[in-house]
């Protein structure tokens, strides 16, 4: 079996080499593993070249299977040239086939001797023109880059993000902007938002030119704001650090931005409730505004009163605490004024 599908490969034949394919998906990971030495990536990634659907799909479904759960065919496929094929694909108009090409992109792009290579092939400055041109029309049903596709492209960036040398070229691709579009107009809680919002705190924090062009564009603040009011856990740990960073990086006229935005009762729950990184940053991040507040300092007043002002600001906000209770509250206060 291992062999005729090595023999129907190298064939030339497209119906053999389409059956080769889609039989070597079928394999054990074991089998893919060991067919992976024959050298039949090649012929798979001349199958891409092909111009048929057909074969372009079954290539791309045989590559994905020897890629998952194996960092050397990651490799061996990224050095066979695939990577300048694969951008070519994501330009076409078959849905079915950009989704598996970004699926493919994504899971070469986790592994670290590949990001370099995949950096330096323009995949950066594509996949940040298609997400621009997605968040310019979010609401296309008709647009052949799926909501997969599109998560995919953000965690392949966010992949290549990890690598400090790609990460300048990242930041200065226009990105920023795209991704609180795409913020914006996306369910906070979804999974599009959580990589998004992983992918510009790692922007943010790696430049204060970054952290400078986040803070200065239009809504961004409100955004951030609603992430930490309404996304999931992972979302709400994203937004509020670079929340941090934003007030950090300019605090006289950053903190009374983030107040203007009623940042406080998502602040105020995110500090008792939130995952440990976000408890402890939301809590720097209420010490950062506090003084910019309408609360008076906490050294001259007792802890009854502050805590009163607190709760009629979120009263005024027309907004509760869910889940988070008196003696919360309370306890956030304490840390506060010390």
């Amino acid at each position: 079996m291992e062999d005729l599908v090595v023999e129907n490969l190298y064939s030339g034949n497209r119906e053999l080499q389409i059956q080769a394919a889609t039989q070597l998906s079928k394999l054990s990971s074991k089998q893919r593993h060991r067919l992976a030495e024959t050298g039949i990536i090649s012929p798979l990634v001349s199958m891409l070249q092909s111009q048929d659907c057909e074969a372009i799909e079954a290539s791309l479904l045989a590559l994905l299977g020897l890629a998952f759960g194996s960092e050397r065919n990651k490799i061996r496929i990224v050095k066979s040239g695939v990577i300048p094929v694969l951008l070519e694909l994501l330009q076409c108009q078959s849905v079915e086939l950009i989704e598996l090409t970004m699926a493919a992109m994504l899971i070469l792009s986790s592994c670290k001797p590949n990001k370099l290579v995949i950096a330096s092939s323009g995949a950066i400055q594509l996949l940040v023109e298609i997400l621009s041109l997605v968040s310019a029309d979010a609401n296309n049903i008709s647009t052949s880059f799926s909501m997969q596709a599109r998560v995919d492209a953000i965690a392949t960036l966010l992949n290549l993000s990890t690598c400090h040398q790609i990460l300048p070229s990242i930041a200065s691709s226009g990105v920023i902007y795209t991704l609180l579009q795409l913020i914006h107009c996306s369910e906070k809680s979804s999974e599009l938002t959580e990589k998004a919002m992983a992918l510009l705190e790692n922007i943010v924090s790696s430049s204060a030119s970054s952290v400078q062009e986040t803070a200065s564009t239009g809504g961004a603040i409100r955004v951030l704001v609603e992430a930490v009011e309404e996304g999931s856990a992972q979302c709400k740990e994203h937004a509020v650090g670079i929340l941090l960073h934003i007030c950090q990086s300019c605090r006289d006229k950053n903190r009374g931005l983030i107040l203007k935005e009623g940042v406080m009762p998502g602040l105020l729950q995110l500090s008792v409730d939130g995952t440990w990184r976000a408890k402890s940053m939301a809590r720097e991040l209420l010490l950062l505004l506090r003084d910019c507040s309408n609360y008076a300092s906490t050294s001259k007043q007792s802890k009854h009163e502050v805590l009163e002002q607190i709760m009629q600001a979120i009263d005024a906000d027309g907004e509760t605490v869910t889940g988070t209770t008196l003696r919360l509250v309370e306890e956030m206060i304490t840390k506060l004024s010390t």
